[in-house]
């Protein structure tokens, strides 16, 4: 899964370098959106994941091979990016929203960066939060609830679930990218050493409650500061009149 991260990171800065950061869908139709989408929580997510998966994997290993080990194999990771697939539709039904917005009217980002930046603070800092950390950080205790699955499709159904609850625990850091800029690498990195974090070091949940706090103060000052919102500031317009190049 290290190796996967690593390609989707190489793969996303590549695009990024060429896309820039604006509001919207920057042109994006849905399939390639979702094709990017995963790319990304593939790069941002599998580094957490990893305890869970390598252990899940080696109850695959266990009891099968060969071909059925492959597809149990992708079965479990299909599952896991079902989940954030439908999330990333959700995202983009809010950045295909606010894109137009913003370009009628360059105002309306500040208050929809200090929305976006409210409700995941309030999620931090929230009860759904610390249950779905919960389940994350002590993955032996659900794959000994996984193992009591049904065996047909459980591979499937155990990343469906394992899935949901990553969603859960990290839908709120995924949402500060509508107001950072969903193509801007350096906010991608930042949120993923935090979820990484927050999931395998010992005070993962004081974190938590500190980027909570973090977000709650930059609701506060996204309206007076826009350079807070690099993805919701509407691209520059071409100077259309020659006098501004000092053409007279």
């Amino acid at each position: 899964m290290t190796v996967l991260a690593a390609v989707a990171w190489v793969l996303v800065a590549d695009q990024a370098r060429g896309m820039g950061i604006e509001p919207g869908t920057m042109g994006m139709g849905i399939p390639l959106f979702l094709l990017m989408w995963l790319i990304m929580m593939i790069a941002m997510m599998f580094p957490s994941v990893a305890p869970v998966a390598i252990t899940w994997a080696r109850t695959i290993r266990r009891q099968s091979t060969g071909a059925a080990r492959v597809g149990r194999l992708s079965q479990f990771t299909a599952g896991y990016l079902l989940v954030w697939t439908a999330f990333g539709l959700a995202v983009y039904g809010i950045l295909a929203a606010t894109g137009p917005l913003v370009d009628d009217h360059p105002d309306a980002g500040r208050w929809i960066g200090a929305a976006a930046f409210l409700l995941a603070g309030l999620q931090q800092l929230g009860p759904l939060k610390d249950i779905c950390l919960r389940h994350c950080r002590s993955p032996m205790g659900q794959l000994v609830r996984y193992a009591g699955f049904r065996p047909r499709a459980r591979d499937l159904r155990v990343g469906l679930h394992h899935g949901a609850f990553c969603v859960g625990c990290c839908w709120g850091l995924m949402i500060v990218l509508i107001p950072l800029g969903v193509m801007n690498v350096l906010a991608m990195a930042a949120l993923s050493v935090v979820i990484f974090v927050e999931k395998l070091w010992r005070y993962g949940p004081v974190l938590a409650s500190v980027v909570g706090v973090t977000f709650l103060v930059l609701a506060v000052l996204a309206p007076f500061q826009p350079w807070l919102l690099p993805g919701l500031e509407p691209p520059a317009e071409p100077m259309q009149d020659m006098e501004m190049l000092g053409v007279r």
